[in-house]
C-alpha cells in the first residue's frame, strides 16, 4: 500500500532534487510524484544523473498547474516545513514519528500524499492550509532548512517504518476517509455558512476558518460525516435566509 503515496513537489527549482527525490522513491517502495508548477526540468542532465535507478519515476511523473490538482483524490495531506510561526503553522505542527502514523493508518483507504514547497522558500501559508498537517523535522535552531530531497528521504524512511509497524497489526483499520476532493466542498460550503452567520468576520477569519480545518481534519471524516456537515452548512443558510428553523433532510453531498 505505500504506493497509495503521492510524494508532491510544488515548484521545485533545481534539476538535481528532482533526482534524488525520485531516488529516495525507489528506495522506500513509492512511485507516485506529482509536480506542481515546476521550474526545474526532470528530463535535465542532473536530474537524470542524480535518480540513480530511479529514472522510471521521473519518466511517469505527472506535472499539473495547481496544488488542488494534485491532491484532489486523496484522503490525508500533509505539508513539510521548517517555517512553525504564525497562526496557520504553530497548531498543526509536528515531528515526523508524531504526524506520519496518521497518514500510514489511511493508506489502505486510498491515495495520501506528503507534500515539499520550493527550495527558496517552502510552502506559503495559503499551501499549508490546504493540508491536514504540517511535518517539522527536528533540526539544530542556528540552521533548520534541510535540502528538498533530503527532507523527502526524512519522511519517506519514517513513512516506511510507520508501514511495516501497521502490517504486524492483526486489526486493520476500517474507518473510511472521505477524500480531499469532498472535504474541500465541505469546508467551502461551512466557509459560506459560518460567514452568513458572521462567525467568521473581520481581519481573523481565515484564521479561525484555518483552525476549524484543522479541528476536522484531524478526525478524518468520512464521506457520510462530511454529509454531515453539508446538512448544517445548508440549514445555517436557510435560516440566514428564512429567519426560521427549517425541517430536517437528509444531507446531500
Amino acid at each position: 500500500m505505500l504506493t497509495n503515496c503521492r510524494v508532491v513537489l510544488v515548484r521545485p527549482h533545481y534539476a538535481g532534487n528532482l533526482g534524488a527525490t525520485a531516488r529516495a522513491m525507489r528506495n522506500f517502495g513509492l512511485s507516485d510524484l506529482v509536480l506542481v508548477e515546476p521550474i526545474a526540468d526532470r528530463f535535465a542532465p542532473e536530474a537524470r544523473r542524480m535518480s540513480t535507478h530511479g529514472e522510471a519515476i521521473l519518466d511517469a511523473a505527472r506535472v499539473v498547474t495547481s496544488l488542488d490538482e494534485a491532491l484532489v483524490d486523496c484522503r490525508v495531506v500533509l505539508a513539510t516545513s521548517s517555517n512553525i510561526d504564525g497562526l496557520f503553522r504553530t497548531h498543526t505542527y509536528g515531528r515526523p514519528d508524531e504526524v506520519i502514523p496518521r497518514l500510514a493508518q489511511a493508506l489502505p483507504e486510498g491515495p495520501c500524499a506528503l507534500v515539499f514547497g520550493p527550495e527558496p522558500s517552502g510552502l506559503t501559508n495559503v499551501e499549508v492550509a490546504r493540508c491536514h498537517g504540517l511535518i517539522r523535522i527536528l533540526t539544530d535552531p542556528d540552521y533548520a532548512a534541510l535540502n528538498l530531497a533530503q527532507a523527502v528521504a526524512i519522511c519517506l524512511c519514517e513513512l516506511r517504518h510507520q508501514w511495516l509497524l501497521a502490517q504486524d497489526t492483526a486489526n486493520q483499520p476500517t474507518h473510511k476517509i472521505a477524500p480531499f476532493e469532498e472535504q474541500e466542498r465541505m469546508f467551502e460550503h461551512l466557509r459560506e455558512a459560518l460567514s452568513a452567520v458572521h462567525f467568521l468576520f473581520g481581519a481573523k477569519s481565515e484564521q479561525l476558518m484555518h483552525a476549524i480545518r484543522q479541528l476536522i481534519t484531524r478526525a478524518q471524516p468520512s464521506p457520510n460525516e462530511v454529509k454531515i456537515l453539508h446538512g448544517l452548512a445548508r440549514q445555517l443558510l436557510f435560516v440566514t435566509e428564512h429567519g426560521v428553523k427549517a425541517e430536517w433532510s437528509e444531507p446531500e453531498a
